[in-house]
């Protein structure tokens, strides 16, 4: 059985390789055989992706009522549509999952504070940078005296988000820092002002914007070797006639100083006389439901894909064992987290154009099943031989045992399991802000963006993740009554 495992995962790892080599040759093909901008005119819009959590460039804010992605990094995303002669539409994901939606055809262009390096060079083309932005280091206000100059900061413990050109600054210019890699702006600015980081690299623009609307936050200038980042719009690799678009755009952009005035229309919008919930409750309001949504689906497809697959491990046919087995193993032995990227990622490979929302259903669905699998079968096992010797005694067949005997009282045994699996999932929802599928989690940090505040978003989070679950548990605690 061992060997039989492995010659399958063996066997389905090298059709996997086989299939998504062969979709990437073509699309690597067709990609040069013509210009992304042909199909973007053909289709009528230009899909945009950013991460919506640096502002004033790009954040969320309530605009009429509505929740809407804005920013001065929007604003050029809408110039650059319009020259083209189609609409924009915006797709959020987390940052370093940027690069890797534009390979793989989800997005068209990047426009998120994205500065052109060597390294993302190897991967991406990049226009003429549209604006340029000073580094500095945000600090406590307490510790002015202490910390001035690049010197000052050896031994100290200093924040950057992850596959930011601040985290190549830091890494390079900061020898004896304590660098730590975060995945959000938010994220640098939430330990700083508690104190668990003593500084953090940003640009200027976003660390005067916190600074601002933050107490107890300082900017220093501690005098950067190369100190000034170019800020470009990203794009496919070696696209030249998308990037003469896109320059074309910028090139307008610049000569009549457009830049300056997209960042004062986001300023106004940071800075919107309204109290905090009047602002950001709806924010709130649709995460929690669509943590909800995820939880409905996945219980139902965890259910019926859990329950197959403990079938099928309990099945005389070998393939149908193999397969659960295996299933199950490569499930259990991986992060949701991995299997979401891949879901979202891998099936535009193989040509299914999955949104977030669908691809955060998939992973979720097919994460729960494996779970599920073990706690039915755990059930399944746990019912004494002799029901099924009498059932099959009384002329009922094999089917007709398990369906009528045994998983009745499967059921009753693995409730309280299978109840906190489903309690469980609510919570685990949280991962799918890194594909940008909007849920509690992904929405609380867009408050967080937005508001400049890192606390108050996140105990409103956890309140309304605990009343979800609370509320949920005492359900599943009535059922279990029900059945005892």
């Amino acid at each position: 059985m061992h060997k039989l495992k492995i010659w399958l995962l063996a066997l389905v790892a090298g059709l996997a390789l086989l299939i998504g080599g062969t979709a990437q040759q073509h699309a690597v093909q067709a990609a040069g055989n013509q210009s992304r901008l042909s199909t973007i005119q053909k289709r009528g819009y230009l899909i945009v992706g950013l991460s919506a959590d640096y502002a004033p460039l790009e954040f969320h804010a309530t605009v009429n009522g509505n929740d809407k992605i804005v920013g001065s990094d929007v604003s050029l995303a809408e110039k650059i549509a319009a020259d083209m002669g189609v609409k924009l539409q915006i797709k959020e994901m987390g940052f370093n999952a940027l690069i890797g939606a534009m390979k793989t055809g989800k997005i068209d262009l990047i426009i998120s504070g994205m500065s052109d390096t060597a390294e993302r060079e190897k991967e991406v083309s990049f226009s003429k940078w549209y604006t340029s932005e000073k580094q500095v280091m945000v600090i406590q206000t307490k510790n002015k005296g202490k910390y001035k100059n690049i010197a000052d900061f050896d031994g100290a413990s200093v924040g950057v988000q992850k596959q930011s050109i601040q985290q190549q600054l830091a890494e390079t210019q900061l020898p004896g820092a304590d660098v730590h890699v975060l995945d959000k702006a938010n994220d640098v600015i939430a330990q700083v002002s508690t104190g668990k980081l003593e500084a953090g690299v940003m640009s200027q623009i976003i660390a005067d914007s916190y600074a601002a609307r933050t107490k107890g936050l300082s900017v220093i200038d501690p005098g950067f070797a190369t100190e000034v980042a170019k800020t470009s719009v990203a794009l496919p690799k070696g696209d030249t006639v998308l990037q003469a678009q896109i320059n074309k755009s910028i090139d307008a952009v610049r000569s009549k100083h457009l830049y300056k005035g997209y960042l004062k229309a986001a300023y106004k919008l940071q800075d919107q006389d309204q109290s905090f919930w009047d602002k950001y409750h709806s924010y709130f309001v649709k995460g929690a439901l669509y943590t909800l949504i995820f939880a409905l689906i996945t219980v139902i497809s965890g259910t019926i894909l859990g329950t197959a697959l403990a079938l099928m491990r309990r099945s005389k046919l070998w393939i149908l064992k193999a397969i659960a087995v295996v299933y199950v193993e490569f499930i259990r032995g991986t992060p949701l987290m991995v299997q979401a990227f891949i879901v979202y990622f891998g099936t535009q490979v193989l040509g299914l154009n999955l949104n977030a929302f669908a691809a955060g259903a998939v992973a979720m669905g097919i994460n729960s099943g494996a779970y599920v699998a073990e706690i039915i079968r755990s059930g399944l096992n746990s019912v004494p031989i002799g029901q099924t010797e009498a059932a099959r005694s009384l002329g009922l067949s094999g089917g007709q045992t398990t369906r009528y005997v045994i998983l009745p009282q499967a059921v009753k045994n693995i409730w309280p399991a299978l109840g906190n699996e489903f309690v469980t999932v609510i919570k685990e929802s949280s991962v799918l802000s890194v594909i940008g599928a909007t849920e509690l989690m992904f929405e609380g940090t867009n408050v967080q963006g937005a508001s400049f505040k890192p606390f108050l978003p996140m105990i409103i989070v956890a309140l309304i993740y605990f009343a979800m679950t609370f509320v949920f548990s005492r359900i599943l605690g009535f059922i279990e009554k029900k059945f005892n």
